[in-house]
């Protein structure tokens, strides 16, 4: 599952290794976070935690989807037998992985 460092990855994306952490010891938790680089701005806590909800999203659909191969298998017997196979798993996908708002 995506975490804070991952999210992390999606700020200040011009400046590599702009943040670090404070206390080593003390883990990788947004209040041990700090910056490496004065031009960085420091995302809040509100932002990274919104970012990992969407990766979380993401990965979460992404795992649910049929391989490639399995969607082009459903769309060729659907169109052969004229059933919805493929329709109703994209749909169910999406249902069961709602875009986070």
């Amino acid at each position: 599952m995506p975490d804070l460092q991952d999210a992390l990855l999606y700020f200040n994306t011009d400046k590599p290794q702009w943040y670090g952490w404070i206390d080593t010891s003390a883990g990788e938790v947004y209040s041990n976070l700090k910056l490496n680089d004065e031009t960085a701005v420091m995302p809040t806590e509100e932002e990274v935690n919104a970012k990992i909800a969407e990766l979380q999203w993401e990965e979460s659909r992404k795992s649910a989807y049929a391989s490639i191969q399995d969607q082009l298998d459903m769309q060729y017997w659907d169109g052969v037998n004229g059933t919805t196979t493929w329709a109703d798993h994209i749909a169910q996908v999406k249902s069961d992985n709602p875009k986070p708002e």
